[in-house]
């Protein structure tokens, strides 16, 4: 259910949430061996180049090639050429050079091919990229607390229906549970909720479905053909066409997000009803594809640290009991982004899993032949159409700015009671340390509601419920899917819930 039966290629870049696939593109054949130009890992293998061993241990080996090349070098990964930068120190120079390197342009064009819409070409669909990219408004500010409020609802009402069903301790699998809460959530909040009787069973049929076309996602933005993935073309159809208008017109209470978004596409005449629907998908899996992961990982960690969890519920409870506010199944709670924002220990927790569990690339194209100044005199030449990634995971475990970077340490980003936002490394301060929602242009857009919609289901979860792990069995990163953004577990875990009492 969590992970794809298939060898995944190395995933791509959407919507600014996820990593960029590097396995399967054609060769422009990129020159080596100009002046400024860094150390060339070939590989024996013609077209392959590294991409096998890369694919294996993309961390390890870039670790291997730094210590043997130094902090810049390019890699031939299957016909393409991409240029590594590795200090971290240097990833302004890359993130600020936002018209040089570009992003935008392979993002629209992967996500077309993925989700079956068609490209946004300027000349077909004026504006249409920038219209879209303004929405993003409402997912900040003023517009950010409403939606916010609405997740908050929809969590609490899903959370009293699983309170309805337990009486007394209730074992489930955690990322199966997460899945199916964050999931329905989600869906509630963005789109409206289904008015029929079985409305919980027909977002859980269409959760099911997302869940087989989320398996062979690698696939489709490597470039590989949907027609060789199975059934994966026929449940993408389905999942397209739960999203025609006819269809999202009965749902109620949609989010202001989604509405303007329906109301750009009335817009434009050239775009039929099946590619509107084949964009508000794209959109549905931007929001929990990432999120839903990251969601397990920040449970599961908090269950293995019993002092983490303890900490964690204190400020919970706290916040309750200082604002005046009741815990239960029964009672409404409303939680303030100040308030959300001051949980310092939920979300240095939070971070912490972000810290250990993402994985994502940070990929920009050279839109010019262009000379790329970093620090310390250095140059890197790029051509047009040339490739420079950022790598995160790298300073993410790098044990010079985190020590015992393979712990997991709740409180490692706050320091005397307040968020810790400076890190070091080689006593010099980091502008970039933890960068689990990219970076710059490819910057997550939903990043504050992602955060806001894990902090919620873990204040609800434990404040509602008492929670333990009901199997004593590690649960390890699925390296399988580096480069997507969050790794998936390996395995799925049981644990146990049950309602706490109100006295505790």
């Amino acid at each position: 259910m969590y992970t794809s039966k298939h060898p995944h290629l190395q995933p791509s870049v959407l919507d600014g949430c996820c990593a960029a696939s590097i396995e399967t593109f054609s060769a422009r054949g990129m020159m080596i061996g100009k002046t400024g130009e860094p150390p060339l890992i070939n590989g024996w293998i013609p077209y392959l180049g590294k991409a096998l061993i890369f694919r294996k241990d993309a961390y390890k080996f870039l670790l291997d090639q730094q210590k043997k090349f130094g902090d810049i070098f390019t890699v031939h990964i299957a016909g393409r050429y991409i240029t590594f930068i590795m200090d971290p120190f240097q990833y302004v120079y890359v993130i600020r050079n936002s018209k040089q390197l570009e992003f935008h342009e392979f993002a629209n064009k992967m996500a077309s091919k993925t989700f079956d819409y068609p490209a946004l070409s300027k000349g077909k669909f004026p504006e249409l990229k920038e219209n879209l990219h303004r929405i993003y408004q409402y997912l900040q500010g003023k517009p950010l607390d409403i939606i916010s409020d609405h997740m908050m609802k929809n969590l609490q009402d899903i959370f009293e229906w699983k309170c309805s069903q337990a009486t007394d301790w209730e074992t489930e699998k955690m990322y199966k549970f997460c899945c199916s809460v964050m999931f329905e959530a989600s869906f509630v909040t963005l789109y409206g909720r289904v008015p029929a009787a079985d409305g919980h069973k027909v977002i859980s049929e269409i959760r099911d479905k997302f869940i087989k076309f989320d398996a062979s996602f690698p696939y489709l933005a490597a470039n590989i053909p949907i027609e060789l993935l199975g059934a994966t073309k026929k449940v993408r159809k389905e999942l397209i066409h739960h999203f025609l208008l006819q269809n999202m017109t009965k749902w109620l209470g949609g989010s202001k997000v989604v509405q303007a978004r329906q109301d750009i596409f009335e817009k434009y005449e050239l775009l039929g009803d099946y590619d509107k629907a084949a964009h508000h998908f794209a959109f549905l899996w931007a929001s929990v594809g990432n999120t839903i992961p990251a969601t397990f990982w920040a449970m599961y960690y908090l269950l293995r640290h019993p002092e983490a969890l303890a900490a964690v519920r204190d400020e919970i409870d706290h916040l309750l009991q200082s604002t005046g506010q009741k815990r239960g199944p029964t009672y409404n709670i409303h939680l303030t982004r100040e308030q959300l924002d001051n949980l310092v220990y939920l979300e240095s927790a939070l971070n912490e899993s972000l810290r250990m569990c993402s994985s994502s690339m940070n990929i920009r194209i050279s839109q010019e032949d262009f000379v790329l100044k970093l620090e310390g005199n250095q140059e890197v030449v790029l051509r047009k159409g040339d490739w420079i990634a950022l790598y995160p995971q790298i300073l993410h475990m790098d044990p010079e700015v985190y020590e015992d970077p393979k712990e997991y340490k709740f409180d490692r980003y706050i320091e005397n009671g307040k968020k810790k936002t400076t890190f070091y490394k080689a006593g010099r301060k980091l502008k970039y340390f933890l960068m689990p929602f990219g970076s710059g242009i490819s910057m997550c857009p939903g990043r504050f509601l992602a955060m806001n919609e894990m902090k919620m289901f873990l204040f609800i979860l434990l404040s509602h419920f008492d929670v333990e792990l009901a199997e004593n069995k590690a649960v390890r990163l699925d390296n399988s899917r580096m480069g997507l953004g969050i790794l998936l577990p390996d395995v799925d875990i049981a644990f146990r819930y049950k309602l706490r009492s109100l006295r505790n």
